[in-house]
């Protein structure tokens, strides 16, 4: 479950920051997590709140965005919703697809007090 890792590594963050900008206390953190990402996003949940206990994010509420596939097709020269990789092109049906969105996670915002 690699969830975990990503929840340590998202705290680590949040804890740096809260170092450099003075804040002693989370309330509210928004994830931004492509469909594409890998990223099982009850598993996430779930890891969230076992891996912020006992820091400034335990009690945190999580709210993650889920950012959709995109890729840009080399036949159709234009840019193209995808669900997951290697997919074909909804339109033209070509394989010749290059992710340019939708593989990615990172912390958007956070409310802190």
């Amino acid at each position: 479950m690699h969830e975990l890792a990503l929840c340590e590594s998202v705290l680590d963050i949040i804890v740096g920051e809260s170092r450099k900008q003075g804040f002693a206390r989370v309330k509210q953190v928004w994830l931004e997590v492509g469909e594409m990402a890998g990223v099982e996003l009850q598993a996430m949940e779930f890891s969230f709140d076992v891996v912020t206990r006992g820091s400034i994010v335990e009690s945190a509420a999580l709210n993650i965005l889920q950012i959709p596939g995109s890729a840009w097709c080399m036949q159709c020269s234009k840019n193209v919703a995808v669900r997951q990789r290697f997919d074909a092109c909804p339109d033209c049906g070509s394989y010749q697809l290059q992710i340019n969105g939708g593989d990615e996670m990172r912390i958007k915002e956070l409310e802190v007090e």
